[in-house]
């Protein structure tokens, strides 16, 4: 077991060679369409002169949480070639292991989302810290959300530039804002990203995708992303009808309904697809898949999905 061999996240995360096989793993088994990078969207932080570390059972920890206007005045713009070379190589690797057999994923994390964490010193259940500084000090958030904007526009187009065919953005933490709060401090933010990539990479596929977000929806969809991943708990006809037909979606099985029988996942995937309808749609599950999930119903998943063909 790699997990066993290579105990910590970061360093599994942060070496070519396992970042590679890693990647390779689910494609090798189960054939899906697309390789996802092994990263984490907290990688770029040390670049940015933000220590931080991933603590088995307590998930990210950010040693040093910026609180203050000078703490934002330390955090320096990100350069991917210079502080995560290892993602480039490992891009460029997998566009060349997979071939056009499947298309290369790479992800980030959006301005608010990594705002979150670096302002709450880690994961949050109440989002206090975070609030405060941006109901008491806006500026200072505005010029973190910034820095980030700028690096993660630039973190992009270095994916795309070293074999990634298409980026997720990953807002995890903007559905704990109500919509006028997504407006100020989340929405603009990935505008700009969007915006800045699609000057120098038009063609590149941009996917969007924030957890609990029903609320938000016609907002996602504003930010100008080709396709906007829905989780599970938005029913996906609906979904469908709040985005309109110009936007793509991913998604949205729910992740537990792996656990189910293998009639009960067909039925569920034919359901997905159904209220999808026939373009414009990347059949996913609507979250990450749940340790402990038996791996013949990953395979199942799979197959069912494969065999469907569309009625045009």
């Amino acid at each position: 077991m790699i997990c066993e061999k290579y105990p910590s996240f970061r360093e599994r995360s942060e070496n070519v060679d396992l970042v590679v096989e890693i990647s390779l793993q689910p494609w090798k088994v189960f054939k899906p369409d697309g390789v996802i990078l092994f990263s984490d969207i907290l990688t770029p932080l040390p670049g940015m002169n933000i220590p931080f570390d991933i603590v088995k059972g307590k998930g990210p920890v950010i040693y040093s949480p910026l609180r203050t206007s000078g703490d934002v005045d330390q955090v320096r713009e990100f350069v991917p070639e210079e502080f995560v070379p290892y993602v480039g190589e490992a891009l460029s690797i997998l566009r060349d292991e997979v071939k056009d057999e499947a298309a290369v994923l790479g992800f980030v994390g959006a301005p608010f989302t990594l705002a979150s964490y670096v302002v709450e010193g880690g994961s949050s259940k109440n989002f206090t810290k975070i609030k405060q500084l941006a109901f008491s000090q806006p500026e200072v958030l505005h010029a973190l959300l910034q820095k980030f904007a700028n690096s993660m526009a630039k973190y992009i187009k270095y994916q795309a530039n070293n074999g990634a065919q298409a980026v997720q953005i990953f807002d995890s933490w903007a559905t704990e804002l109500s919509p006028v709060d997504f407006e100020e401090f989340s929405l603009p933010y990935l505008k700009q990203i969007v915006e800045s990539v699609r000057k120098t990479h038009p063609d590149l596929p941009l996917i969007l995708y924030a957890s609990g977000s029903g609320g938000l929806l016609e907002r996602l969809a504003m930010t100008g992303v080709d396709v906007v991943s829905l989780d599970w708990t938005v029913d996906m006809a609906e979904g469908r009808k709040r985005l309109g037909l110009d936007v793509a979606v991913q998604g949205n099985v729910d992740p537990g309904v792996l656990f189910g029988s293998k009639e009960f996942i067909t039925k569920r995937i034919h359901d997905t697809v159904a209220k999808a309808g026939n373009s414009k749609h990347i059949l996913n599950l609507g979250h990450g898949i749940k340790v402990g999930t038996p791996e013949e119903n990953v395979a199942h998943f799979f197959e069912v999905a494969q065999g469907i063909r569309y009625q045009m």
